[in-house]
């Protein structure tokens, strides 16, 4: 059984741009900043990180696409076949965020986490309407 990690506050840092995602106590977070056409995204649980480095426009655009699904634990993924961000919506506008890098076809490393509602709302002003 998966066991998500809710990450339930947000913060924007206007000298770097960087939008911050954390978990209450803060034992995971999520950090984002635009880089021309990608966005860099470094999702850490404790001492562990996963870095990835989608297009910022296919990011969008699955985000747009997303309907809620609460059959499903994720219904789209942006980057490549071995390393993307896994997305699904809940109908309670919960996010869900599964980071992952994939090492051949005997296994996965993947953060499971979820953003609060308002925190999702705060992930998609920052991305803005473009794409």
């Amino acid at each position: 059984m998966r066991q998500f990690q809710v990450l339930d506050q947000s913060a924007v840092d206007s000298a770097t741009g960087i939008l911050s995602l954390i978990a209450r106590g803060g034992s995971a977070s999520l950090a984002l900043r635009r880089e021309g056409e990608y966005v860099s995204i470094s999702a850490s649980l404790g001492a562990l990180e996963i870095a990835l480095r989608p297009r910022v426009r296919d990011l969008i655009r699955a985000l747009r696409q997303l309907q809620p699904n609460d059959g499903l634990q994720t219904t789209r993924q942006v980057g490549s076949g071995d390393c993307f961000l896994g997305l699904g919506l809940r109908s309670d506008g919960t996010l869900i965020l599964r980071p992952t890098l994939v090492g051949d076809a005997s296994g996965y490393f993947c953060l499971n986490l979820t953003l609060a509602p308002d925190v999702a709302a705060t992930l998609r002003g920052w991305l803005g309407d473009e794409g």
